[in-house]
């Protein structure tokens, strides 16, 4: 496992990071348990959750699993989302932050949360109010630093001039969806958090598990994620033909060189310029040792670059009119 520097900061987080979403729902406490520290014995050394992952429970088992390992890992967990029938239980008012961060804070039975994150933009409570109640959470020690994740790029933008302009803590990372079947954050967000110096760190990273090879065209899955009609993983999202022909590309790299195709895909965005760490998660064991077989090799530029080139966005305007009249020495 190998190590990078977690944005504007002082610390260092593995090249992968657990993502715990399945932890208490399809994957039992036993088996949720033995993959922390599987992952922590194999030199991993980053875990992300949520207030929300099946109401609170993910939260729960990731603090009874790493009680005697704390101070060795980056703990990272977010607030933003409804967490109860009541008109203000939601958003990212300093209300609802402050009692997210309690309540992350018991079931995560801890004192500090190393990277509290905004899991979306709020339309309704101003941004000055969130980051002067982060930059509170900060000073008070219960919280080392803040991040967002689903962001536009505008909104990343906004919140860090904030921060600036009143000498608020600073996000030091985004964590956007991002993998070969979906690179719409290549337009704005990424070039941007290179641009600051912001960690990415990408969620759905194998594209809800289309880029396991498990599907073929014309073969609706009938269990997993993309069975959901809704949200980002959904099978209508996934099944065109550019996403096959990606698809395609990562069957044959991985033919070629004896590993897995979730473990190609893996690999080729732990290698992307600008990314830190792509959240990874997994609901047996069997798909966890498959996951951090990504770690330990590297694609060769050709296999790299044939994967870039088949998932890359089209040259559109203003991109193709910027690009056409850029200035380089």
């Amino acid at each position: 496992m190998e190590y990078r520097v977690l944005g504007k900061s002082g610390i260092v987080v593995s090249e992968l990071c657990l993502g715990t979403m399945t932890f208490g729902n399809t994957t039992n406490e036993e088996d949720s348990m033995a993959m922390i520290h599987r992952f922590l014995d194999q030199g991993g050394n980053f875990l992300d959750t949520a207030n929300v992952y099946v109401s609170g429970r993910s939260e729960e088992i990731v603090g009874k699993a790493i009680q005697s390992r704390r101070s060795d890992l980056i703990l990272a967990t977010k607030v933003r989302f409804s967490t109860a029938d009541n008109v203000n239980h939601v958003g990212l008012s300093r209300k609802h932050i402050l009692d997210g961060v309690e309540a992350s804070l018991k079931r995560l039975n801890t004192d500090y949360i190393d990277l509290y994150q905004m899991h979306v933009w709020d339309h309704i409570t101003p941004i000055e109010e969130t980051l002067r109640t982060l930059d509170d959470l900060v000073s008070s020690g219960k919280v080392r630093y803040i991040g967002c994740s689903n962001f536009l790029a505008y909104q990343i933008m906004k919140s860090l001039g904030v921060s600036d302009h009143n000498r608020y803590t600073r996000f030091i990372s985004n964590q956007p969806q991002y993998s070969l079947v979906s690179r719409q954050m290549d337009r704005e967000v990424l070039p941007l958090c290179i641009e600051e110096n912001v960690a990415v760190l990408p969620w759905g990273p194998i594209g809800g598990g289309f880029l396991t090879g498990k599907y073929g065209r014309g073969e609706a899955p009938t269990e997993g994620r993309l069975t959901s009609k809704a949200g980002e993983s959904s099978w209508d999202l996934r099944n065109s033909e550019k996403n096959f022909r990606i698809l395609d590309e990562v069957l044959a790299v991985a033919a070629e060189l004896d590993k897995t195709p979730a473990q190609v895909a893996l690999n080729w965005l732990i290698h992307k310029q600008g990314i830190t760490s792509p959240i990874f998660g997994a609901r047996t064991l069997e798909q966890f040792d498959e996951n951090m077989g990504a770690v330990g090799w590297k694609l060769s530029n050709d296999h790299w670059n044939r994967l870039d080139t088949i998932s890359a966005l089209e040259d559109d305007y203003p991109y193709r009119f910027i690009k056409k009249f850029r200035r380089e020495f």
